[in-house]
């Protein structure tokens, strides 16, 4: 079982998507993200799999919440440095978690 302790070495931020690629090179159809999570942590990349439900457009300027101390991944040819936090939908694709309110970039969930 996890602990709150567990929990706090979590470090997930709000960023905000500023730049969208498709990714073909994905086993599942894929994006290509970057989020900048404000002056502290800076831009980082990271590999979704968003296409089902979001078109590029939607997700450029969107807020997100992301775990940002997670080591990088290499996702096919590409390297994933967070991990975009989403939910699964009735067909088991992601929709993504973001604050319901205009809130700072890089401000630490509690």
């Amino acid at each position: 079982m996890a602990t709150f302790d567990d929990f706090q070495k979590l470090d997930i931020r709000v960023g905000k998507i500023i730049e969208v690629e498709d990714f073909p090179e994905s086993k599942n159809p894929s994006y290509k993200l970057k989020v900048d999570f404000g002056d502290e942590i800076g831009i980082k990349k990271s590999c979704a799999q968003l296409v089902n439900n979001y078109i590029q457009d939607e997700l450029k300027d969107k807020l997100v919440l992301g775990i940002v101390n997670f080591p990088p991944r290499q996702i096919g040819p590409a390297i994933s440095e967070v991990l975009v936090l989403g939910v699964p939908d009735d067909n088991d694709n992601c929709i993504l978690i973001k604050p319901d309110k205009n809130v700072e970039i890089g401000a630490k969930l509690y």
